[in-house]
C-alpha cells in the first residue's frame, strides 16, 4: 500500500481483525477482573498468531493490526501492545539465550512481559532515571540468582551489579513474568549512562505493588532493593539502553496514535448511528446543522490522524531519517484527536453514554491515558520542535558549507 489508501487485501484483514476483536475477545475481556492481566486473552492472541506478528510486522502492519483490535476490544488492542513493548527490546538487542529462553513464550502467550522505564521523579524526563546499577563482582550464581526454571549465573557469573530504586506506573506490573528495565550504570551521564536489563519477575529483592488506577490492565510499581543481574542479563550494550528505550518508542508511537485512531473511529460510528435514529426538536439530530457539521468535523480530524499514522509508520518501515519527528506528530494528532471525538460523541448521546457498561463510558475511560503514555502529549511537541530545529540548523550548515566551496 501506499500511506494513503489500503489495498483491498489489507482492508479485509482490518475488517476480520474488527469481526474478531469484537466476536471473540471482548467477550474474554468482560470476564476478567479490572486492574489484573487477563491472561487467557493473552493466550489466545498467541493462538491466534497475532503476537507472533509484533516481531514479524513492520511499524504499518502493526498499526493496522491496534487500530482494528482497538475498534472491537481495546483490552486486546492493550494486551497486545504491552507485550510487544516489554518483549520487543529482547528481539532487537537481546543475546541468542535472552531470546530462546523468552520470545517462544511471548509469542505463546504463556509468558507476559513489561517495560520498566518510568520512576516517580523521571516520568516524562526518562533521561533523569535515577534506579541505581551499581557494580558487584560477586554476582553470579553463589549470590543467589537465578530464574524460575533454575537457570544460574552462566557465562555473566562474577560480572554483575545490583539494582536499588523503585520504578512506577508500569503496565503489567507487578504481575508480569519478566520485565526490560533501565537503569542508571553510569552516575552524572544523562541519557548516556543509562543500561537496560531482562529481569524475572522471580529475582531476589525484587518486589512490586498495584496502583488503583483507571485502568482495564495491572499498573504497578517496582521496588528494587539490590536485585542481582548479570552481564548476561544486559539487553545491548552497557551504557548504551536509553537507544534500547528511544529505538523501542520510536517504534510503538506512530501504532499508539493507531490505537487512538480505534477508538476514534469506534466512538465515531456509534454516534452517527445514534444520531441517524435519535429524534428530538422535531426531527432527527442528524438534520440539525450543528450536529452534522460536528461529525463532518470530527471525521475529517479522525482521517486525517489516521492518514498521518500511516505515514509515519511508513516512513519507519523505509528506513527514513525523520522518523522521531513523524511519530511524535502521528501520536500528538492521534491522541488529542481521539479524545475530541470520544469526549463530542458523549455530549451528543447524552447521559446514557455515561452509564456504566455503554460503549462511549468505556471509551471515555480508556481514551485519556495514551494523551499521557510513551511520551505525554508535551514532550511530542518538544520533539517535534527539537527537530525542526535541528532540520534548519542542518539545512544552513550545508548551505554555508556549499557557499564556501564556490
Amino acid at each position: 500500500m501506499s500511506e494513503f489508501a489500503l489495498d483491498p487485501k489489507e482492508l479485509q484483514w482490518c475488517a476480520e481483525l474488527r469481526a474478531l476483536a469484537a466476536e471473540r475477545l471482548q467477550p474474554l475481556a468482560e470476564e476478567a477482573e479490572p486492574g489484573r492481566i487477563n491472561r487467557p486473552l493473552v493466550r489466545v492472541l498467541g493462538e491466534l498468531g497475532l503476537l507472533e506478528r509484533l516481531f514479524t510486522s513492520g511499524s504499518l502492519e502493526l498499526c493496522l493490526m491496534r487500530e482494528s483490535l482497538a475498534y472491537g476490544c481495546t483490552e486486546a488492542e492493550t494486551a497486545l501492545a504491552l507485550q510487544g513493548l516489554g518483549a520487543h527490546p529482547v528481539y532487537a538487542h537481546g543475546t541468542p539465550a535472552q531470546r530462546a529462553r523468552w520470545l517462544p513464550q511471548v509469542r505463546e502467550g504463556s509468558a507476559v512481559a513489561a517495560f520498566a522505564l518510568s520512576e516517580p521523579d523521571a516520568g516524562s524526563d526518562a533521561a533523569a532515571l535515577a534506579l541505581a546499577a551499581e557494580r558487584d563482582p560477586g554476582v553470579g550464581r553463589g549470590a543467589g540468582v537465578g530464574d524460575r526454571d533454575g537457570e544460574g549465573a552462566g557465562a555473566g557469573a562474577g560480572d554483575g551489579w545490583r539494582l536499588t530504586g523503585e520504578k512506577c506506573w508500569i503496565s503489567n506490573a507487578p504481575e508480569a513474568d519478566f520485565y526490560t528495565v533501565f537503569a542508571r550504570t553510569t552516575p552524572g551521564a544523562g541519557a548516556r549512562g543509562v543500561s537496560a536489563f531482562l529481569v524475572p519477575a522471580d529475582r531476589p529483592g525484587l518486589t512490586g505493588t498495584r496502583l488503583d488506577m483507571i485502568s482495564p490492565h495491572p499498573i504497578g510499581a517496582l521496588a528494587f532493593d539490590g536485585v542481582p543481574v548479570r552481564r548476561d542479563d544486559l539487553i545491548g550494550e552497557v551504557d548504551r539502553g536509553f537507544r534500547v528505550a528511544m529505538g523501542t518508542l520510536n517504534l510503538f508511537r506512530p501504532s499508539v496514535g493507531a490505537f487512538a485512531v480505534g477508538m476514534a473511529q469506534a466512538a465515531l460510528d456509534a454516534t452517527l448511528a445514534h444520531t441517524a435514529e435519535r429524534r428530538a426538536f422535531g426531527g432527527r439530530l442528524k438534520d440539525l446543522q450543528s450536529v452534522a457539521h460536528q461529525l463532518a468535523e470530527l471525521a475529517t480530524r479522525t482521517e486525517a490522524a489516521r492518514l498521518l499514522v500511516y505515514a509515519a509508520a511508513a516512513a519507519y518501515d523505509r528506513g527514513e531519517p525523520d522518523v522521531p519527528r513523524r511519530a511524535a506528530m502521528a501520536k500528538l494528532l492521534a491522541t488529542e484527536t481521539a479524545q475530541q471525538v470520544v469526549d463530542a460523541a458523549v455530549q451528543l448521546h447524552g447521559a446514557r453514554a455515561l452509564q456504566r457498561g455503554h460503549l462511549l463510558e468505556h471509551l471515555y475511560r480508556e481514551v485519556r491515558a495514551p494523551r499521557i503514555y510513551e511520551g505525554a502529549t508535551e514532550v511530542q511537541r518538544t520533539i517535534i520542535a527539537k527537530e525542526l530545529y535541528a532540520e534548519l540548523a542542518e539545512g544552513q550548515y550545508a548551505q554555508l558549507a556549499e557557499e564556501g566551496t564556490e
